[in-house]
């Protein structure tokens, strides 16, 4: 439980700032809405692709990871802390994006180490990836509305409510057990990949699942906002409407795919998931398309912690740090994918069109590998014995 909430706060710190970024780039100086919200969030994201794996590495090292989930939320509590007030000094969007890729490689030390921490635990890796995806979830249910809350109060109150998270995170979690196996040899989520090649398998599937989120807080965002004229905090309770199922079906989704394997869960949820993506940007009726956030995230809540016990499942005692890593590079690829890609088919062809590019990837990559996955034969008897 300890272990989760260091995830959920990480993530609710990283959420609150959805809701209205269009007001909060602004603010920092930004001279457009929806190429200066892309390259912010993309900042962040490409931070956590390059540091994910030093963190990693040094963490597997040690064979510690209390001290650097520590050091990362007191690195990221100051990075947001520093964005807060940034303009009170200059309205500088370019040092605005700086602070915020110094912000995003301290906060993954944090991010991604904790969940190392719970694939460290015994027992059934769904049963502790399920509550690695609660705590994701919930983090994500709770910031969305919360940020469109204090958006309210200003464009720069997320920032410092952001930074006091981090920094209570920073202060609690040298009171957590640390159960990291003894230090080994350094190695990279390349070398392991290379060991273990069907690691590949859940890393497609978190590129591309982190892609559909990355788009959902950029274009999904802009779409409520501006098609369906919402406010910040009318979006944030929308954006929620995905979040909360995302959130509370995880670990009972997960005690399934430990049942049942992880094929069902991962590859039938994500062609479902797809589908019920481009049925979001298909809709005209606002009642209809957050009827559909929900259908979402029953089908995220399905196939996220069975894709993140597959890694748990297939990497190496002591590699784990790395593999997270890997797996946290990949994810925020996609996040960064989701961001770019969606925001460019977007502002070319339109919402609709958008949509449909990202619930298509997730219904090809399904189709695409349920092969490997027949021949890995990660049923119910190869989970049990993991």
């Amino acid at each position: 439980m300890a272990l989760a909430a260091v995830v959920y706060a990480v993530l609710l710190a990283q959420v609150l700032l959805y809701p209205g970024i269009d007001t909060l780039v602004a603010t920092l100086g930004a001279g457009t809405t929806l190429d200066a919200s892309m390259w912010f969030l993309t900042a962040e994201f490409a931070a956590f692709v390059v540091f994910a794996v030093p963190w990693g590495l040094a963490s597997d090292a040690a064979g510690r990871r209390v001290p650097f989930v520590a050091a990362g939320a007191l690195l990221g509590a100051l990075g947001y802390l520093c964005l807060a007030l940034l303009p009170t000094v200059t309205e500088s969007f370019a040092l605005a994006l700086v602070l915020r890729a110094f912000q995003g490689a301290a906060t993954v030390g944090a991010f991604s180490l904790a969940m190392t921490m719970l694939m460290d635990l015994g027992g059934s890796h769904g049963r502790n990836m399920g509550a690695t995806g609660i705590a994701i979830g919930l983090g994500t249910a709770t910031g969305a509305p919360l940020g469109g809350v204090l958006y309210e109060f200003g464009p720069l109150v997320p920032l410092y409510a952001a930074s006091g998270v981090l920094l209570l995170v920073a202060v609690c979690v040298p009171f957590v057990v640390d159960r990291a196996p003894e230090g080994g040899e350094r190695q990279s989520p390349f070398a392991s990949l290379r060991r273990t090649p069907t690691l590949s398998l859940p890393y497609a599937f978190g590129f591309v699942d982190r892609m559909t989120a990355g788009f959902f807080s950029l274009v999904g965002t802009l779409y409520f906002r501006t098609v369906f004229g919402l406010s910040p905090a009318a979006t944030g309770v929308t954006l929620a409407l995905f979040f909360a199922p995302f959130a509370l079906l995880q670990y009972p989704f997960g005690v399934v795919s430990d049942r049942i394997g992880r094929t069902i869960p991962v590859v039938a949820g994500s062609a479902l998931y797809g589908v019920a993506v481009v049925g979001v940007g298909a809709v005209a009726d606002l009642r209809v398309a957050q009827a559909g956030m929900v259908v979402v995230g029953v089908l995220g809540a399905l196939m996220a912690p069975a894709t993140l016990a597959l890694v748990t499942d297939l990497a190496a005692e002591t590699e784990r740090g790395v593999a997270m890593a890997g797996f946290n590079i990949a994810g925020s690829l996609g996040f960064l994918a989701g961001i770019v890609v969606g925001g460019v088919a977007a502002d070319a062809y339109g919402y609709g069109t958008a949509f449909l590019l990202v619930g298509g990837l997730e219904l090809l990559l399904a189709a695409v590998t349920l092969p490997a996955f027949v021949r890995l034969g990660v049923g119910a008897a190869s989970v049990d014995g993991a």
